[in-house]
């Protein structure tokens, strides 16, 4: 097997090799566009040989300042792991280095884990994640978080209202957030509101996780984003144990098994609250759009009234 730099004569099988590519794994959300050798004008172009046959192909661009950019590297099914596609990115690099280029970057499908794996062994880290969405769902999720107010509440079961106090005073400055008020007992819980509480999720579920290490109870943190969904997490020991989100994939796109996680899970929202899991499954519910479900302010107070939350949300 050689890796050579392309002719004209190659390009007959670059073009079957795109579309055996786009035909294999095109998992981008848009349609692929046609290839033509036109896109090869003024790229490094590679290709695999084995007895005169080409068996695969990489192209890539060069790019002032040191960078290069590897666009494809392909190998056909028949000749994998047979260290064809390591060839052809070392050759690749070698091409670069002429042309100036100290890195090489490259692009790879968040579900190719086989290709992740074999890029990693070659040395490639990752150290960005490049993002889509499809323009209408970006400009109506824009208006919605514009007109759409974000607030919520955490929720600590226990009568000792001093001890919540005293871990809010000790934990909240330190996640950037200025006094809280607590509020309760009410029905066994002790209630907190916050400014950061309300406007940053990461920082409300975190200190969520210090309150019941601290307080050794369970906590609920929930509230309403946007306006348009409904989160919850619940605490034991400091970790996560049940985690819902009324719209799954309200905020991107997520694998299946993420998207059922997201769902209520009545048995443990039943073991730590003492909800009924019949209630949980029939109000705890899920949806692929707010519009499937009542308005999020109705169905936070919907799902506390299940959780026996009193003041849930703004209090």
């Amino acid at each position: 097997m050689i890796v050579r730099v392309a002719t004209a004569a190659d390009e007959p099988a670059i073009l079957a090799f795109m579309e055996a590519i786009i035909e294999e794994r095109w998992n981008r959300p848009w349609a692929p566009q046609e290839f033509t050798p036109a896109e090869l004008e003024g790229k490094l172009v590679l290709v695999a040989e084995e007895n005169g046959e080409a068996i695969g192909f990489a192209y890539g661009q060069v790019f002032p300042g040191g960078l290069a950019h590897l666009n494809v590297a392909y190998v056909r099914p028949e000749n994998r792991r047979q260290g064809v596609a390591k060839a052809l990115t070392a050759a690749f690099a070698a091409g670069a280095r002429e042309q100036g280029a100290q890195h090489v970057s490259l692009d790879v499908d968040v579900s190719n884990e086989v290709g992740r794996m074999v890029w990693q062994r070659l040395g490639f880290t990752e150290w960005a994640h490049r993002l889509s969405a499809p323009v209408d769902v970006i400009e109506a999720r824009a208006a919605g978080a514009a007109a759409g107010e974000s607030y919520a509440s955490l929720h600590v079961q226990t009568d000792d209202a001093d001890g919540v106090e005293a871990a809010v005073a000790k934990y909240l400055p330190r996640l950037g957030g200025s006094a809280g008020r607590v509020v309760g007992p009410r029905n066994g819980w002790v209630a907190v509101y916050a400014e950061l509480v309300d406007r940053d999720r990461r920082a409300r579920e975190r200190l969520a996780s210090e309150l019941s290490n601290a307080t050794a109870a369970v906590v609920c943190a929930i509230g309403v984003e946007h306006g348009a969904v409904v989160r919850y997490a619940l605490f034991e020991r400091g970790s996560i144990v049940d985690e819902y989100q009324s719209v799954p994939e309200y905020f991107r796109p997520l694998p299946p098994g993420d998207v059922v996680a997201l769902g209520a899970n009545p048995t443990v929202v039943s073991r730590l609250t003492g909800a009924e899991p019949a209630r949980v499954r029939a109000v705890v519910r899920t949806a692929s759009s707010p519009d499937e479900l009542p308005p999020a302010p109705d169905l936070l107070q919907q799902i506390a009234v299940v959780l026996g939350l009193e003041g849930a949300g703004r209090g």
